[in-house]
């Protein structure tokens, strides 16, 4: 079982930034696409960004207007995501997970990855 550990949530102002990073501690998520999705109070888990394996693609949720960008190092077997101008409403619990599919439709639903980890919380405060 392929354990992803996040890392590099926090408490930010409305307006900062922060840098969330997925690392795996076996090599197997280097050949798959990864994603980050989020659980916001109150609603349901969905959709942020995803990266293929070779970081050829990447896929964003249309609400977050280029503030947040995806990107990996599979030498260090690790995937980051670097949010700015943060929102309250971004306000979440942050989660990488994997996918094995190749299907792009895919990857913007959260029923289309099969590996997750435990999530990291980010606060924005006003």
């Amino acid at each position: 079982q392929v354990q992803l550990v996040e890392s590099g949530g926090g408490l930010v102002q409305a307006g900062g930034s922060l840098s969330l990073s997925c690392a795996a501690p076996v090599r197997t998520v280097s050949s798959r696409t990864m994603g980050w999705l989020r659980l916001a109070p109150g609603k349901v888990r969905e959709f942020v960004a995803a990266i293929s394996w070779n970081a050829a693609n990447t896929y964003y949720a249309e609400f977050l207007k280029g503030r947040f960008t995806i990107s990996r190092d599979n030498a260090k077997n690790t995937v980051y995501l670097q949010m700015n101008s943060l929102k309250p409403v971004d306000t979440a619990v942050y989660y990488c997970a994997a996918t094995d599919t190749y299907r792009s439709d895919l990857y913007f639903a959260p029923n289309g990855y099969g590996t997750w980890g435990r999530g990291t919380q980010v606060t924005v405060s006003s």
